[in-house]
């Protein structure tokens, strides 16, 4: 009789210890999802479900983003998105004195294709870039306002997904850094 109730209590004890492993098992198998963003992201320029597309599946997600303030030349902004701390979408925007200083021949290894987006915009498989006219020089040699935005997804993400959707998100992010700036229309 002693011997059954020891064997008996040895298996509760294993099955005791093994039941939450199995179980732990069973909710690694459940595919995660996309962590839910705030309603407004990356100082309100875009909504969460603007931004989620570029998201992989993962457990929290953290935006980074300050004021949105470009005052002097080369004053740039930067927004990013991790999921589970590694960065999968990040928005950029930096104030150009001179039109000519803008070029994009940094993109020239993603084999940037036109955008009609802004002035001389450009699209790649992960992202896209633009810049508009603030305040335009009034001549060569005269500062002007610029300013020059980027939207770039890390990670694996869906050519054709970005492709369709980045466009969208670049006139979003140019109709907002505009208000914002006060820049007039046009």
């Amino acid at each position: 009789m002693h011997a059954l109730r020891l064997r008996n209590a040895a298996r509760a004890a294993v099955l005791g210890a093994l039941a939450p492993v199995l179980l732990a098992g069973c909710t690694e198998d459940e595919p995660k999802a996309v962590p839910e963003l705030p309603a407004r992201v990356c100082w309100g320029a875009f909504s969460g479900g603007d931004v989620t597309p570029f998201l992989p599946a993962g457990e929290k997600v953290t935006v980074s983003d300050g004021d949105f303030e470009l005052k002097e030349s080369l004053d740039s902004e930067t927004c990013s998105v991790d999921v589970d701390g590694v960065t999968r979408f990040m928005a950029n925007a930096t104030f150009r004195e001179f039109e000519d200083s803008i070029e994009w021949s940094s993109w020239d290894q993603l084999d940037p294709r036109p955008l009609d987006v802004g002035k001389r915009g450009i699209i790649w498989d992960v992202g896209a870039a633009t810049y508009f006219a603030c305040e335009p020089s009034k001549s060569p040699s005269e500062p002007g306002k610029y300013i020059v935005l980027y939207v770039k997804a890390f990670g694996k993400v869906e050519p054709e997904k970005t492709r369709s959707a980045v466009p969208g998100l670049l006139e979003k992010f140019m109709a907002y850094a505009q208000r914002e700036l006060k820049c007039p229309e046009g």
